[in-house]
């Protein structure tokens, strides 16, 4: 059992770092994990020292840390030159020299598309039974192996609707459903005003904002048992 404290989607708020560092001095948990989407924000495209600033807070963070990171959309569009809302083709050195110095900064297993801890899988947007199905080598592998075939997966596999960077398996018409549903799953990607559970769904996107740059949600960070799937808020 683990208490995992969680970053959302950070999107250029280079600040959230040092909320977090701030509350790590005062609460408990064994491990930190990153859901990705670093990178990219309403109207910044221009805005080269903030996208310089929030990957080397993001770097010195995990490397203090020694978090485990997802990769988002946003992040591996630069790597793959998918362009996508919010890609800032000025920034696009900035970004790669950034993720080289965070992919550098700790052990190469501790950045992935999706780690599992104990009865937890952590990804951008979640596995699905439709993507193992239709992109995986075999729909019954159990967790490990699907994650360990997914972080070997490049843009082909995973610029999918349905992939592990893209999924909104929140949309309750969706018919989405989770792959290996009796584990928990938290995920980022999809704006919510406060944490959403959703049976083993939690979905943490609460620091995006609206274009005007008013926040979507709440801005709160949470911790995980990655035990029974609990969470609370760790302010």
């Amino acid at each position: 059992m683990a208490k995992v404290f969680v970053i959302p989607d950070v999107h250029l708020k280079h600040w959230m770092f040092e909320e977090a560092r701030n509350l790590l001095k005062t609460i408990s948990c064994d491990k930190v994990v990153l859901l990705g989407d670093l990178v990219d924000d309403w109207y910044q495209e221009s805005n080269l020292e903030l996208y310089k600033k929030t990957l080397e807070e993001a770097a010195k963070f995990m490397k203090d840390h020694d978090a485990l990171f997802c990769y988002g959309n946003h992040d591996v569009s630069y790597k793959w030159e998918m362009q996508e809302s919010g890609y800032s083709n000025k920034a696009r050195n900035t970004v790669l020299n950034g993720l080289n110095r965070l992919e550098n900064c700790v052990s190469p297993e501790r950045i992935a598309f999706a780690h599992r801890i104990d009865q937890t899988v952590f990804s951008h947007a979640g596995i699905l039974e439709e993507y193992v199905t239709e992109y995986l080598s075999d729909p019954y592998m159990d967790m490990d192996e699907a994650i360990a075939e997914i972080n070997e997966m490049g843009s082909d596999e995973l610029w999918s609707d349905i992939s592990p960077i893209w999924a909104r398996p929140q949309d309750a018409h969706s018919g989405m459903e989770l792959f290996h549903s009796e584990l928990f799953q938290v995920v980022g990607h999809t704006p919510v005003s406060e944490p959403l559970q959703q049976g083993n769904l939690l979905t943490l996107d609460t620091f995006s904002t609206y274009p005007d740059g008013r926040p979507i949600g709440d801005e709160r960070f949470v911790i995980v048992d990655t035990a029974d799937g609990s969470w609370e808020y760790a302010d």
